[in-house]
């Protein structure tokens, strides 16, 4: 087929990117004006002579110049050009379901479009009533009447469309039923592009809109490429002389040849009017109409609910509040987008076809790593069959040596039993023996026999063979091989790790601690990545960070193990880090993100000093001397022996064995849920000293209303000489009024003495929180300033001030039953599991049998 447009680039000696670009597809005007079907004949310039092709397909002039040929040939080409884009444009127009060209196309709810009949057929096959639906369009039931121009024409009744009145009866519901009916449900129609089902409403397939505009680009395509082969006759003309249409009437819905179609429009009426169309056995309607209002045009948008609205439609309270857009409106601005996004896509011509280049290269590249995986299998299956072979002739020939013993055996026991015999063997040879009647030759000769008669007997009285005839220890159970060799598979990579939370910590160093799915391949070894994100102290724990405040990814390759410590980290910072594993089939995916935030200042090490524990019957040192417990003591239990209303308890105290003077320096310990009372914080040396070391035990200075850091004097501008944090029994109990939290900020309006056991009765009521599982302490001697954090997640507890104009150090008071442990730093651990521990143990059989 040679088209119109071509021609008239032939004609022109038009370039072959000239026509390349004139016949580029991009609007549908353009379909319908360039791509109109003529006849199979072109038309060459005035002058020349067509081209022949001898029987080995090479091109003769024949009279045809030079450049000519070149013309001819570049337009060739155009012209298979156009039929690819063709070809490869019609995988758009064809139906999910039945694979071919649309027919009648609806525009389901997922806006994918599907033919009319082939919807109504999944429906039936999911149990909806079939629809009596109207033979196909091109059938011949279904064409124009056929009458003459000379006829009465009959008015075309002003009727709904058959189709339309069908649906409505059989797939939809009647619009003026009853409040008190039931509701049916709605129907869910399986669509084969989004692979979902999609919910058509209550009434069904009349719901959805017929695509219009995709009907005309399958009209325009069938007409550009023949597909439609039968020729479609004029409806006016009689049939002896029926000719072809060439033209159709939207307005009238018919076919018309040339001399019909002014017989019936003529020029300066009404009719001249209508919309003429290429000649078509599917009118459509001019313009959409409500599926609920029938004479009411679609001339709104909705962008919320993303539909076409008519004027009746828009009133309703489903879209009040919507953006309601009028249609050409709505029509323009998608109209640029689409524009915009076809000229972006064109303008991009040269990457799309580096992307093509490298995804052939890649199918390339797979093909031939398949064929080097397939002839590693078959190597792989002929190995385990080699091996298989092998070990069946070594078994073989262990069960053929144990069946040459057995045989052996058995036969001699055979000749052996054989001999017995009346006249045969042994038994013949005695009967010669007694024959003998000289005494010492009789005594010579019969010793042996009668030894050899005397054994004889025995094995006849206690007879069993001499071999085992059966071979049940030589059954093979290779039922685990099976089972083994149904489970082979390809390698795969490891599953995602799974971060352990409750392991992994910043303190010192980072230390990140994960594991493998239970049903992940085993890992060679692991890659952790992690960066820090910008922040600081700014940024909140979990909250959402900007992409662009990243920096790169570290990484850490080959960790063997399932943990791994990152050092020279920044303070205050925020890290987040993930891992991946990596075996024989290469790196797995990686785990989910992990955040983690460094501690705000340098971590202070430090142990418990020993020589403040006063009474070594109340309090005990763990390994290390990072580990305190405190119990009551004797001496608790004798004087709650003596009184019965209440008894006297004691404060022991525990610090550091350092101080600080300056600086900002952060330490962490969990204290146990189970204890009574534990005060945690900060205090100076030389007050604590005099407070504590006493000649005699007495009640704690908390409980002292004349104590220094409960006097009046503290109670105005100066800071008290320690800051200390109460908890126990799960709980923390958190001042207010004293220090400020995080949603507080930096104020420091809070005035008096940052000191929660003060007596004073206008303090606030303090709260109380549960316990985190370790609590984090930061003390900034600069500032005189203690936050208390939950070391978990940096969050910030309470925070105090002090007169660090002193020497201070870390200090623990107990009351009560209680234990404290230190944060180990990360440095000092040792990340290799140690072995298990192997115990033997040796029964008294074991001497027995010795």
């Amino acid at each position: 087929m040679i088209y119109t447009e071509s021609t008239r680039c032939f004609e022109t000696n038009s370039t072959e990117s000239e026509c390349a670009q004139q016949h580029t597809p991009s609007t549908e005007n353009h379909l319908q004006q360039n791509c109109s079907p003529v006849k199979a004949q072109g038309r060459l310039p005035l002058g020349t002579t067509a081209p022949r092709i001898d029987s080995h397909g090479r091109w003769h002039r024949g009279g045809m110049a030079e450049a000519e040929l070149q013309t001819f040939t570049s337009i060739m080409d155009a012209l298979v050009r156009i039929s690819s884009n063709m070809k490869s444009m019609e995988q758009e127009l064809r139906c999910p379901v039945c694979d071919e060209m649309v027919k009648q196309p609806i525009l389901l709810p997922c806006q994918h479009s599907v033919c009319l009949l082939c919807a109504a057929e999944l429906l039936v096959q999911r149990g909806y009533p079939p629809p009596d639906l109207p033979p196909e369009p091109n059938s011949p039931a279904s064409t124009p009447n056929t009458r003459s121009p000379r006829q009465a024409r009959k008015p075309t009744p002003r009727t709904p469309d058959r189709l339309e009145r069908v649906l409505r009866t059989v797939c939809g519901t009647y619009p003026g039923r009853r409040r008190k009916d039931t509701a049916l449900p709605p129907m869910l129609f399986p669509c084969s592009s989004c692979q979902r089902d999609v919910e058509l409403g209550e009434k069904g397939l009349t719901d959805c809109l017929r695509n219009l505009t995709l009907e005309r680009i399958v009209e325009r395509y069938r007409h550009t490429v023949s597909l439609g082969s039968v020729a479609i006759m004029c409806g006016f003309c009689k049939p002896p002389q029926s000719l072809e249409a060439t033209k159709g009437c939207a307005d009238c819905k018919s076919n018309f040849c040339n001399e019909c179609f002014k017989l019936y429009h003529p020029w300066g009426t009404p009719r001249a009017q209508h919309e003429h169309i290429l000649p078509t056995n599917n009118f459509r309607p001019k313009v959409l109409t409500c599926t609920e209002h029938e004479q009411e045009r679609l001339q709104w948008y909705c962008r919320n609910c993303q539909r076409l609205l008519c004027p009746l439609c828009k009133l309703r309270r489903v879209h009040h509040g919507h953006k309601v857009l009028p249609i050409a409106q709505a029509y323009q601005a998608l109209k640029d987008k689409v524009n915009k996004e076809v000229n972006f896509i064109l303008a991009n011509q040269e990457t799309i076809q580096i992307q093509i280049t490298q995804l052939e290269a890649a199918n390339k590249q797979m093909e031939a790593n398949s064929t080097v995986a397939l002839h590693q299998l078959t190597h792989c299956i002929r190995e385990l069959g080699a091996a298989v072979a092998e070990r069946q002739g070594a078994l073989a020939l262990a069960l053929e040596g144990s069946r040459r013993r057995r045989e052996d055996a058995l036969s001699a026991q055979i000749s052996e039993r054989q001999g017995l015999l009346e006249h045969a063997g042994l038994m013949a040879y005695t009967q010669e023996l007694l024959k003998e009647t000289d005494p010492p030759c009789f005594v010579q000769a019969a010793r042996v026999t009668h030894s050899r008669l005397v054994k004889a007997i025995e094995n006849l009285q206690c007879f069993s063979p001499s071999a085992d005839p059966s071979f049940r220890h030589f059954h093979l159970d290779a039922s685990k091989e099976v089972k083994l060799i149904h489970s082979l598979e390809f390698i795969r990579a490891p599953l995602a790790p799974v971060i352990d939370t409750q392991k992994t910590l910043a303190y010192d160093e980072l230390f990140l601690c994960w594991r493998l799915p239970q049903d992940s391949a085993p890992a060679w070894h692991f890659s952790v990545e992690y960066q820090r994100r910008a922040g600081g102290a700014a940024a909140t724990w979990g909250g959402t960070r900007s992409p662009n405040a990243s920096t790169a990814w570290l990484r850490l390759d080959e960790v063997r193990g399932t943990n791994a410590v990152i050092d020279r980290l920044q303070i205050d910072s925020v890290y987040v880090l993930r891992v991946r594993g990596c075996n024989k089939a290469g790196f797995g995916e990686y785990s989910e993100d992990v955040y983690l935030h460094t501690p705000p200042a340098p971590v202070l090490s430090f142990s418990l000093d020993s020589r403040w524990g006063l009474h070594a019957d109340r309090l005990a040192l763990g390994r290390g001397q990072t580990y305190a417990r405190s119990v009551p003591g004797l001496s608790l239990l004798q004087a709650a022996n003596r009184t019965l209303t209440s008894c006297h308890l004691t404060s022991d105290l525990l610090v550091a064995d350092l101080s600080v003077t300056q600086g900002r320096h952060y330490w962490a310990c969990s204290v146990e849920p189970g204890s009574y009372l534990v005060k945690v914080g900060v205090g100076q040396e030389a007050k604590l000293q005099e407070w504590f070391h006493l000649p005699q035990d007495m009640a704690s200075p908390r409980c002292d209303p004349d104590s220094g850091h409960d006097s009046g004097a503290e109670d105005g501008q100066d800071s008290p000489p320690f800051c200390f944090l109460t908890m126990g029994m799960g709980k923390i109990l958190l001042p207010q009024g004293h220090g400020h939290t995080q949603s507080q900020g930096d104020s420091h309006s809070h005035g008096g003495v940052h000191s929660h056991g003060s007596n004073h009765s206008n303090l606030p009521h303090p709260h109380t929180a549960p316990l985190p599982p370790r609590l984090g302490v930061c003390l900034d001697c600069d500032k005189g300033r203690v936050t208390f954090y939950d070391a978990h997640s940096l969050r910030i507890l309470w925070e105090g001030h002090m007169d660090c104009s002193a020497p201070v150090c870390p200090a623990f008071c107990f009351i009560g039953g209680g234990a404290l442990q230190l944060q180990d730093l990360i440095a000092n651990r040792n990340i290799e599991e140690p072995p298990p521990r192997r115990v033997t143990i040796q029964t008294c059989a074991t001497n027995l049998s010795k």
